[in-house]
């Protein structure tokens, strides 16, 4: 029996890289009677069978998690952010997020396509990247320096399991062209009349870049925060989070009710009104989802 861990899946088949060999293995049978399935990131157990093909035996315990896109056990992610073509969307910035919070994965925003803006676009944007950087405390990566910017990338990934994620159309693959020449990924122009783009990369999979893997995958054009709680919503946000005990009430929603500290620093601009109220479309978007039970349960 071998350890190792999976690097791609694709088509029911698992890339299991275990001491420089990387092995096709499949699943056991009893993992789709329990409901289990590999994901890319997984650490597994593995019997080899046949040459380099194998089948897997046993899922070793998760770090953590992604359902969109579907990884498992990463360090941290780089969210890939369009100024343009895709339009820049905050609610959607701060969903993506909200889900690395949550899985306790360290995020890196990257804004991509800033040379087809102007200079007043420019401008803009460099203020939401300065926003993010000092209001809320998150690594974002972006100068006049394109090529600086890279290199900044480029040492992140040491050491670490990155996955690259944002909409589709956003720049992931020519991103990983950057960082990674020889990978020649296929990269796709914006439909000008869906403002949709081209889905490019259809599987996810791992690649080693700088003495790390990092992890390309499908872009998407919604994103929806799968599986968190409304009451702990506040928990990932680290701005509100920062200030939450100055609140009257301990398990303050900071919705309705007074003297909360973090309506009192949206007021005087120290949290963005902007996370402010994507917070609250949140919030009223997972209170409106409907639970929906399984079969045979309550």
């Amino acid at each position: 029996m071998k350890k190792g861990k999976i690097y791609q899946s694709l088509s029911g088949f698992y890339d299991v890289f275990s001491d420089g060999v990387v092995y096709r293995t499949r699943a056991r049978g009893n993992f789709r009677k329990k409901q289990i399935k590999p994901v890319v990131g997984d650490e597994v157990e593995f019997d080899v069978t046949n040459g380099n093909e194998g089948y897997i035996l046993k899922i070793l315990s998760r770090e953590n998690e992604l359902v969109r896109p579907p990884i498992a056990n990463t360090d941290q992610a780089i969210i890939v952010v369009s100024a343009i073509e895709p339009d820049f969307s905050d609610i959607l910035l701060d969903k993506e997020l909200v889900v690395l919070e949550a899985e306790k994965i360290k995020p890196i925003i990257f804004f991509s396509k800033l040379d087809l803006v102007d200079e007043k676009q420019l401008a803009h944007f460099q203020k939401i990247a300065s926003d993010y950087h000092e209001k809320v405390g998150y690594e974002v990566v972006y100068s006049d320096d394109v090529e600086a910017n890279y290199a900044k990338l480029r040492s992140l990934l040491t050491g670490k399991q990155t996955v690259v994620m944002g909409q589709t159309g956003a720049g992931k693959s020519t991103l990983l062209n950057h960082l990674k020449p020889e990978l020649k990924l296929e990269t796709g122009e914006v439909s000008k009349a869906l403002s949709r783009g081209k889905h490019t990369t259809r599987k996810v999979s791992l690649v080693t870049i700088n003495d790390g893997i990092i992890a390309d995958t499908p872009g998407f054009s919604s994103f929806d925060s799968l599986g968190i709680k409304v009451n702990e919503l506040k928990n990932y946000y680290p701005d509100f989070k920062r200030v939450s005990s100055e609140c009257k009430f301990r398990e303050c929603l900071h919705i309705n009710e007074p003297k909360c500290a973090v309506k009192n620093d949206v007021k005087n601009g120290t949290i963005l009104t902007s996370r402010y109220d994507n917070y609250l479309k949140q919030y009223a978007l997972i209170k409106s989802q409907k639970i929906i039970y399984k079969r045979g349960e309550k």
